[in-house]
């Protein structure tokens, strides 16, 4: 291939890459949940006319992102393209056939294109997103369920808009099943403003580069995406390897468990030895549990490698039918992503000796989720309600040459919403968050701190927590000589502990206390430059009390 050749797909790359990040970027102007708004929770990505993905926008989670890749290919294969045709627009939200919970709409969105003026309009292609919808009715966001029934409406691959037409069948049906109806049916517009931002800033690309569709640039993409992919994974040394993780489940531990092994330029990943489904709703959709293997494999194998259909292609991840990381219809999954968050640490676990440069210790890693149904408690207000969802999350694990990052969401990469607008939504008072001391793992590197959080309502209201927590019993491991970080902790301002999962009241007057889980650390506590312990206790991050346990001889 000449290198005239290669510079132009590079530039079509790159303009690409911008095509889907405006995407993206209009899901977060026009989201009316604060969790796409002001946290990212969400994906965009373009796809071949086949729903193969082509690029995703950065702005995302990887569960999102990478179950997405699997969903187009379900809508393909049910649609086909004679079942599609101009102005239609394709909805679902089923766990195993989008992205692990019913909280997730997908939607997607044919793009259809006419080359030359005298050639037939043709499907080249689909924008898809997803976003993490505040409510969609049943039990509200939480693990209590019994089955997915339970947890709200179940919406098949269908059409949200047929030939430019609004389905208002579907809007009426959403309308009068969720609790926040002009929130939640604002948000699946939003999905497809998103969308039609994408087919729109294509064409003009496609126009501007003269192509008939994206045939010419998605085989150049994936030719070389699989092929460095493959190359990354053949030059690592053979063998397999195994990591094992325990974990605070619900109503008893979970282990997980994977094994991997590079072979032939494909590298494996099996989750064979791991706890069986739970009767409760933190079980995992096999497409789940492959998005967030596939991208821890692929942040230590291949992390320059763009993220697309063909560089996912080397990784096979399989898991036992009927384990928690395979659970079946119609188990309860509403928080599987309490589970999907710790599969990277598991598998980055099992990839220490082939990247020993590279992998942390374990992090507190699950994002705690805050869902909340506020409620007046009085008899003036007892009509008055308000569902609110905050993301907050605790420490990373230690990194072979550097501390752990303190309340930083890895592996799923959404920001927390601030405080302020968290209190503009409802009648909800932020009354304290605060780097907690002493939760970060002792070792050579520290682990990541967590954070204090105290929440109460106001005056005249009760709120009820749906708690969806873990690392409460069994905190993130240390490498390497690493000590464990500090565990989490739920319960009120009274001193009273409360269950890490399911829901809970907190009555007027009460406030919730959450201690976030901390990182591991890395290496032995002994070999930590003495600076760096006296830095954490003049920085707050240590009590000289810890400091002087666990760092002796930086007192000596």
């Amino acid at each position: 291939m000449s290198t005239n050749i290669k510079v132009r797909e590079q530039i079509m790359w790159n303009r690409l890459i911008s095509v889907v990040e405006e995407q993206a970027a209009t899901l977060v102007r026009t989201a009316f949940c604060t969790s796409v708004r002001e946290a990212g929770d969400l994906s965009a990505g373009v796809f071949d006319a086949q729903g193969r993905m082509i690029a995703q926008a950065v702005t995302g989670t990887p569960g999102h992102v990478n179950s997405m890749a699997d969903s187009v290919g379900h809508f393909v294969a049910k649609f086909g393209e004679n079942g599609l045709v101009p102005g239609d627009v394709l909805v679902t939200n089923d766990p195993w056939m989008g992205t692990g919970h019913l909280h997730d709409i997908t939607m997607v969105t044919p793009v259809y294109r006419q080359p030359t003026a005298d050639a037939a309009t043709r499907l080249i292609g689909f924008f898809a997103s997803t976003a993490h919808v505040v409510d969609i009715g049943g039990r509200g966001f939480g693990p209590d369920a019994g089955d997915v029934y339970e947890e709200g409406i179940r919406i098949p691959l269908m059409k949200f808009y047929k030939g430019g037409v609004l389905n208002e069948d579907l809007v009426e049906i959403l309308r009068n099943n969720v609790r926040e109806r002009d929130q939640v049916v604002g948000d699946f517009h939003s999905l497809v403003a998103c969308n039609d931002t994408g087919r729109r800033r294509l064409e003009a690309m496609l126009d501007e580069f003269g192509l008939p569709d994206l045939t010419e640039l998605a085989a150049f993409i994936f030719e070389h995406s699989e092929r460095a992919t493959r190359d990354y994974i053949a030059a690592l040394p053979q063998g397999k390897h195994s990591y094992e993780m325990r974990v605070d489940g619900y109503e008893s531990p979970i282990d997980l468990r994977v094994t991997v092994q590079p072979q032939g330029g494909t590298m494996y990943a099996d989750f064979a030895g791991t706890s069986g489904t739970s009767r409760y709703g933190i079980n995992v959709p096999l497409t789940y549990t492959k998005a967030y293997a596939c991208y821890a494999l692929k942040c230590a194998i291949a992390p320059e490698i763009p993220n697309n259909w063909a560089s996912l292609r080397p990784f096979e991840i399989t898991a036992p039918a009927g384990c928690i990381l395979n659970a079946p219809f119609p188990a309860p999954v509403a928080v599987r992503h309490v589970l999907g968050h710790l599969i990277p640490d598991v598998v980055l676990g099992a990839l220490q000796s082939y990247r020993p440069d590279l992998i942390p210790a374990e992090g507190a890693s699950a994002l705690w989720n805050l869902q909340m149904r506020f409620q007046g408690a009085r008899e003036h207000n007892r009509e008055s309600r308000h569902e609110m969802l905050i993301f907050n999350t605790g420490g990373t694990g230690a990194r072979p040459n550097s501390d752990g990052l303190s309340t930083t969401a890895f592996p799923s990469g959404v920001h927390t919403m601030s405080s302020e607008v968290t209190e503009s939504i409802g009648p909800i008072v932020v009354w304290r968050k605060e780097l907690l001391p002493d939760s970060g793992g002792a070792g050579r590197w520290r682990g990541g701190l967590g954070q204090r959080i105290e929440i109460g309502a106001h005056e005249g209201y009760q709120f009820t927590l749906n708690a969806m927590f873990d690392r409460v019993a069994f905190p993130a491991r240390g490498h390497h000589g690493g000590s464990n970080g500090g565990a989490g902790k739920v319960g009120r301002d009274d001193g009273t502990v409360l269950r890490a999962k399911g829901s809970q009241l907190i009555a007027e007057g009460q406030r919730l206390v959450l201690d976030l889980p901390g990182g591991g650390g890395f290496g032995a506590p002994a070999e930590r430059p003495a600076e760096l312990v006296k830095r954490d206790v003049q920085y707050g991050y240590i009590s000289e009390a810890e400091a002087r346990r666990d760092y002796p001889h930086a007192f000596d």
